[in-house]
């Protein structure tokens, strides 16, 4: 930390929402040039305290300082112009224009309704270097870019107004392990700036390495905070949760049994080139690999999603043919997306509705819906997954980002799946309830049930699966039983060296 005197001051927060109540009275301080790390499970109010700090919501009640002066944005516009800016889970690109375009989207340039394209350019080259990256292709679609890439111009863009605190919402949540460092190695760059950094992450090995001090929040209360060197994961977990989470992977006894799907030299151009993998009955079979290796691509293939160029794709048991996602449903084979935003969910309908998409024609006849029935099936889910929401009629996308997750994750149980296709099924999910999903897929193994896990942290893979294969470049490289694998030769074999 570049100085003891404090940059950012929240003081005793509190918002509302309806009968909701949000924040009751939450509290930070930060200095500049530190990482705060806001901890916390979904629901506790990190994403409502972050809206109201980066001017998307205003607080009902209590006091933000910011460098000494009182800080209240009209708008996430006036908070950057008053130096807070936010970097989204969700990355907010315009995927069609170029990185500069992006970078400089709203704060171009210019005078007299014209664009100074050369300052223009420069600015965002110089944002650019600020995080060690001036050699990024400024004309090259956004779009086109790794995900990793993506963040690089997400933070520039963020960077451009010069910003006194940068908030990071699960900034990792969409990175391999090389990508991480990476990004820490630009969040210490920022810090030595000067540049305050909230981090917010579900990932507490990672808050441990990269925060200085954090706070921790429960039911909208802060009931913690301290210097993040001097405090240990399970006194965390156990100020976030309220109780201790001694075994994070709980090992349910399960029988391997005979094999359900058989996947042989399947590829889909361009990304998935070449994989093979037979998946039994009761077996969590772990995939891993950098982003781009083909990972995702292998599940869209496997569920239909994706067309098959060459290869084989058999579901044990159900007729050979060209099957589409629907049949692949009616099969008992379910899929679960990583893009929860653009294709897991309907944000705009209920829980209710997401929750039971896939088996509509149980809950009613002749097109009507018995709306009791699909309410105490949802309410059933919600209970047992500790969902925090209103009630079942409430719009997912009202939801923090985890509960989301929770609701598609309940919409497979639901369905009478015999194998699951899971795409980085905890991402977003805070430790409580990270446990909580682990249980759930070792009790759908331990019933006999086929699951396949795509995830880019290491220690889930390990902790979670009984055979682990590992792609790169497009190919399914290696496959082996989970004992014989650790985190440094998983990525060796991720990265294809020898």
């Amino acid at each position: 930390m570049t100085t003891s005197a404090a940059s950012l001051r929240l003081a005793g927060i509190q918002k509302s929402f309806g009968a909701t109540r949000a924040l009751r009275g939450v509290s930070l301080e930060m200095a500049p040039g530190e990482v705060h790390a806001l901890i916390g499970e979904n629901g506790a109010g990190k994403s409502t305290l972050m809206k109201i700090l980066s001017g998307a919501h205003s607080a009902d009640a209590g006091t933000m300082e910011l460098g000494g002066q009182s800080y209240a944005p009209t708008g996430p516009h006036d908070a950057r112009l008053k130096g807070v800016a936010m970097i989204y889970q969700e990355l907010n690109l315009a995927l069609h224009l170029s990185a500069q375009e992006n970078i400089l989207l709203g704060a171009e340039s210019g005078r007299l309704g014209w664009i100074d394209k050369k300052t223009s350019r420069e600015r965002a080259r110089a944002a650019l270097a600020q995080l060690g990256h001036e050699g990024l292709d400024l004309d090259r679609q956004a779009g086109s870019f790794s995900i990793a890439e993506q963040q690089i111009i997400e933070i520039a863009r963020a960077l451009l107004t010069r910003p006194q605190v940068l908030i990071m919402d699960e900034p990792t949540s969409s990175l391999t392990q090389d990508d991480t460092d990476r990004l820490f190695a630009t969040i210490l760059r920022l810090r030595s700036q000067g540049v305050g950094i909230i981090y917010i992450s579900h990932f507490l090995e990672e808050c441990r390495r990269i925060a200085d001090r954090y706070t921790v929040l429960k039911d909208g209360e802060t009931v913690g905070t301290g210097v993040m060197k001097e405090a240990t994961l399970n006194h965390i977990v156990t100020l976030m949760t309220g109780r201790e989470v001694k075994d994070l992977y709980p090992r349910t006894v399960h029988d391997l049994g005979a094999v359900v799907l058989e996947v042989k030299s399947a590829a889909s151009l361009p990304r998935l080139k070449q994989a093979s993998l037979q998946v039994r009955a009761g077996e969590i079979f772990g995939l891993g690999g950098l982003i781009g290796a083909g990972r995702t691509d292998l599940l869209r293939t496997i569920f239909a999603l994706d067309g098959l160029e060459e290869g084989e794709v058999h579901v044990v048991g159900a007729p050979a043919g060209r099957p589409t996602p629907r049949t692949r449903w009616q099969q008992g084979t379910g899929f679960l997306s990583e893009n929860r935003k653009e294709e897991g969910l309907m944000l705009n309908q209920s829980i209710a509705d997401n929750l039971t998409l896939t088996k509509m024609e149980t809950f009613g006849r002749f097109g009507w819906i018995n709306h009791g029935r699909q309410d105490a099936t949802a309410r059933r889910w919600l209970n047992e997954l500790r969902v925090k929401c209103r009630d079942a009629s409430q719009a997912i996308g009202e939801l923090s980002g985890g509960n989301q997750q929770k609701i598609a994750f309940a919409r497979l149980l639901e369905h009478p799946a015999r194998i699951f296709l899971l795409d980085e099924p905890t991402r977003g999910i805070d430790v409580g309830s990270k446990a909580q999903i682990y249980g759930l897929i070792g009790e759908l193994a331990a019933a006999g049930k086929a699951v396949i896990v795509v995830s880019s942290y290491l220690p889930e893979l390990l902790g979670l699966c009984d055979t682990i294969g590992i792609m790169c470049r497009g190919e399914l490289t290696a496959v082996r039983p989970r004992s014989e694998w650790t985190e440094s030769e998983i990525m060796r074999v991720a990265t294809g060296s020898t």
